[in-house]
């Protein structure tokens, strides 16, 4: 039977939230957390870009090792020949998916009439379908193990022409089909029938790319999962912790695994990766808020702090009887409910002015020893130069990866502009 996957995008998409970003490093962290929850794929970044080509190639290295490991990683370009040769001969990229606009919206008014959708719009021109197909058979032959082809607006494309360019995409050799509800315009309903006429058609696996604008991302992810499981395929959900992304953002991540796993139509009927641990969200949705520096909202699914908070006399009488009168699953199904110790004293920390004493302290509170002053003193430079990559306090987890990886975490912190 076929199944959903998780798709997380807060590495590309989350990041290019306007006014926001994350530091390297904490890119990295998040990769690490996708994995340990058991995410099959972190869409970790821009490959062409030069800034992330030591972030891009350490992290690829780290799944070599075994330690971003099963989780996959793929990266993001757009369908130009330049920037796909760039990603794939100057990283060790093996995953990737290819975008390019087909409603005609976007293609009329972005393309200014450099390229058509069909070759009979214009025989003389470029068309999207033939393009497309080279870039999927360029990235394959410079070494891609998976291509995925994104259709950026798809929800605003029509049915014909959905089905005719991804089953051009298939031909190709693409591996997954990704559907862009780029500006959040589709309903539940309509997502639902598109992408079960995509499945039964096309028959290729289906990603479901869902932007918030009217408040829907989760739900039309959701309702699209399901059309593509009816359809016979595979889905792939794409999600950014948090809600994270442009404009309104994407589908939050825990809202979409806890849709998948206990709302009515769904609990039992679709399978959801069996690797994916959800006691992973309260520690990874923390994480990001910290990173991103944007609070969790009081009242988010699942891991707000409102989420399981009882005041009024009937729903408090309710959950004190028995909370499944008033919660629909438990807080530790999140990796809530342990108490978190705040230091109310005498507190050291390390930043980019501390001393070796400082450090030693802090790392030693962790159980964290070093064979030699030369190992230490080389770590509390790293760490030093890490407060200033991130511009906040390092969490345990950073320091942690610091010390165990110093030599990643050097290429992941150094970024030299073009001359």
């Amino acid at each position: 039977m076929p199944k959903i996957y998780i798709v997380d995008v807060t590495n590309r998409d989350g990041v290019q939230t306007s006014r926001l970003g994350l530091a390297k490093l904490e890119k990295t962290m998040i990769n690490l957390y996708l994995n340990e929850m058991g995410i099959f794929r972190s869409e970790f970044g821009f490959p062409y870009t030069h800034h992330e080509k030591n972030y891009i190639n350490a992290n690829l290295e780290l799944a070599e090792m075994g330690v971003l490991h099963p989780i996959r990683l793929s990266g993001w370009c757009p369908m130009r020949a330049d920037e796909i040769t760039d990603a794939f001969t100057t990283t060790r990229l093996k995953h990737v998916n290819l975008s390019i606009s087909t409603s005609r919206q976007m293609t009329q008014g972005k393309f200014a009439g450099r390229i058509v959708r069909i070759p009979e719009e214009n025989p003389s021109l470029p068309n999207l379908l033939d393009n497309m197909g080279k870039m999927v058979e360029l990235a394959m032959s410079l070494g891609a193990v998976t291509v995925g082809v994104n259709a950026e607006d798809a929800s605003r494309t029509e049915d014909e022409y959905l089905v005719k360019f991804a089953r051009r995409a298939k031909d190709a050799g693409a591996t997954t089909f990704r559907y862009c509800d780029t500006l959040g315009y589709d309903d539940p309903l309509t997502i639902y029938r598109r992408i079960r006429m995509l499945a039964e058609e096309v028959g290729i696996p289906l990603e479901l790319h869902c932007h918030n604008d009217l408040g829907l991302a989760v739900a039309c992810s959701v309702a699209g999962a399901q059309g593509a499981i009816d359809g016979g395929v595979d889905a792939y959900i794409n999600t950014a912790i948090n809600c994270m992304g442009e404009r309104a953002g994407n589908a939050d991540l825990v809202a979409v695994i806890l849709a998948i796993k206990k709302a009515s139509g769904l609990e039992g009927k679709y399978v959801l990766d069996e690797k994916v641990d959800l006691k992973m969200a309260w520690k990874i949705a923390k994480y990001a808020s910290y990173a991103f520096g944007v609070p969790i909202p009081i009242n988010q699914v699942g891991v707000g702090a409102n989420a399981f908070a009882h005041e009024s006399g009937i729903h408090a009488d309710g959950a004190l009887k028995d909370r499944r009168n008033y919660e629909l699953y438990d807080y530790e199904e999140l990796g809530r409910g342990e108490a978190e110790i705040i230091e109310s004293g005498r507190e050291i920390t390390v930043g980019e002015y501390s001393g070796i004493k400082g450090f030693r302290n802090v790392y030693g509170k962790m159980e964290i020893e070093f064979n030699n002053d030369k190992e230490a003193s080389d770590i509390l430079e790293l760490v030093r130069y890490a407060n200033v990559h991130t511009q906040k306090p390092l969490t345990g987890d950073e320091l942690r990866f610091i010390a165990k990886y110093p030599d990643l975490a050097r290429r992941i912190m150094t970024m030299t502009p073009l001359r």
